[in-house]
């Protein structure tokens, strides 16, 4: 009878340990989200002023502009869903590569080898786009609905679940 209190109570605890360990995971989690979104805001609107202060916007500040929006559309994807969409940050990095490469060539130099590379990089994350949304629409991941942890050898609760997915 004593064992059976003593297993209670320590799956008591284990479940009391579980729930403070999410909580904080969460709220670190939240306010990091909320951190970087106010960030990201907060220099596009410093961007936008530096412009407006300049009197003249070129490409490269819109495309600088872009960028901002698409990361703030990222942090706005991922506290919807909790997941991080990594074409988004494939396009991050086409836009960057797209607002030097445009930069590089209006403003700079005459065109060189440098232009080939760059395009080619946009080319490599173009393909990587391609790559990643075939492999979504192919390979959908499984949703389950609140989740929790296998408890035993043979709980059935989620058997689609192996041990250290969740």
């Amino acid at each position: 009878m004593r064992v059976n209190k003593a297993e209670k109570l320590r799956r008591q605890v284990h479940e009391l340990a579980e729930s403070m360990g999410n909580l904080f995971v969460e709220t670190f989690h939240y306010m990091a989200l909320f951190a970087i979104g106010a960030v990201t805001a907060w220099a596009a609107v410093m961007e936008f002023l530096q412009m407006v202060e300049k009197g003249n916007i070129s490409i490269d500040d819109i495309l600088l502009l872009f960028i901002y929006l698409e990361l703030g559309a990222m942090v706005g994807i991922y506290f919807k869903t909790n997941h991080m969409p990594v074409r988004f940050l494939i396009y991050v990095a086409i836009t960057a590569l797209t607002r030097l490469l445009i930069s590089n060539v209006s403003h700079h130099n005459p065109p060189d080898m440098g232009v080939v590379y760059l395009t080619g990089a946009i080319l490599l994350l173009a393909l990587a786009i391609l790559v990643v949304r075939y492999a979504s629409s192919q390979f959908p991941s499984v949703k389950i609905e609140n989740p929790r942890r296998k408890t035993g050898a043979g709980s059935s609760e989620h058997p689609e679940v192996e041990k250290g997915e969740l």
